[in-house]
């Protein structure tokens, strides 16, 4: 069972490899803190816009309302559920690859031509209005394709801080945690077992 959600912690730093993909930055958005506590970093409406509008997926005036934020974070549920089966070497649930493949074709990846005095001819990505989340919702998953089909995929891993449940792409075969705040958190729980370990007789 999962902790009760909380009020915001510090917010950790973007886990190795989040910058790179933000598919895998959308997987960590729900965080696990120490105490028993949750918090989501797409709560709200609110949140999902603002999570949205920092990685230039929406423009900053977008209106969203709760059944589009439920779609980014039920995104994000079967991207977690991806990475942990390829993480784990498991077959994926249909379900998962389904919602993936849903969501990169609910929009038109095509650039169209503009045309304008000031510009001339250009291509860009059309954004209707009630199409805005869907163009976001597809970018997101064709970026988690890219990471589970792509030369990184391999060196996923869980934080292997407990009770971390964020992914990071190990950059070196020693990295086993998301943020030097959680490896902090295991290398203080370590010698503090050390310390307490009942000396044999």
């Amino acid at each position: 069972m999962r902790g009760t959600k909380d009020t915001a912690p510090a917010v950790p730093p973007p886990a190795p490899g989040a910058e790179q993909y933000l598919a895998l930055d959308l997987a960590n958005s729900d965080l696990a803190v120490p105490g028993g506590r949750d918090f989501d970093l797409l709560g709200s409406p609110e949140a999902v816009k603002q999570w949205l509008v920092e990685r230039e997926l929406v423009p900053p005036d977008t209106r969203l309302y709760e059944v589009c934020a439920g779609r980014v974070r039920a995104l994000r549920d079967e991207v977690r559920t991806l990475l942990s089966a390829r993480i784990d070497d498991l077959p994926a649930p249909a379900a998962a690859v389904r919602a993936i493949n849903d969501a990169l074709t609910s929009a038109p990846s095509a650039a169209l031509l503009y045309w304008d005095e000031t510009r001339g001819p250009y291509r860009a990505q059309a954004h209707p209005i009630d199409q805005i989340v869907n163009h976001a919702i597809a970018i997101l998953a064709a970026d988690a394709a890219d990471l589970l089909t792509g030369p990184d995929a391999p060196r996923l891993v869980p934080c292997g801080a407990t009770p971390c449940r964020r992914f990071l792409i190990r950059t070196h075969a020693s990295r086993q945690w998301c943020s030097v705040r959680c490896g902090d958190r295991v290398r203080a729980a370590r010698a503090y077992a050390r310390r307490t370990r009942p000396n044999p007789d």
